[in-house]
């Protein structure tokens, strides 16, 4: 075998460096996922809440829900306080 020889052996050198980057993305990337971080954007202003409720909150802080359709509105949804 005839290791650095040949005709476009010059650009073997390119192959190494993204062989290289390639591992340290997939080291990065795993290291996110396991440590908690995982791949999706930040939470909402409530994580802990449902997105009906969030839009429910949203309604009621405009005005457009009374403080009676509010309550309503929870105990259908199973969020009553």
């Amino acid at each position: 075998m005839m290791w650095g020889y040949g005709p476009n052996m010059g650009w073997m050198w390119l192959w190494g460096i993204l062989l290289l980057v390639g591992i340290a993305l997939l080291v990065l990337v795993a290291v996110r996922m396991f440590a908690g971080g995982g791949m999706q954007g930040p939470p909402g202003p409530y994580p802990g809440r449902s997105r009906a409720r969030q839009i429910l909150d949203v309604r009621f802080a405009r005005g457009e829900l009374t403080a009676e359709q509010y309550r309503e509105h929870l105990k259908v949804l199973g969020e009553d306080q």
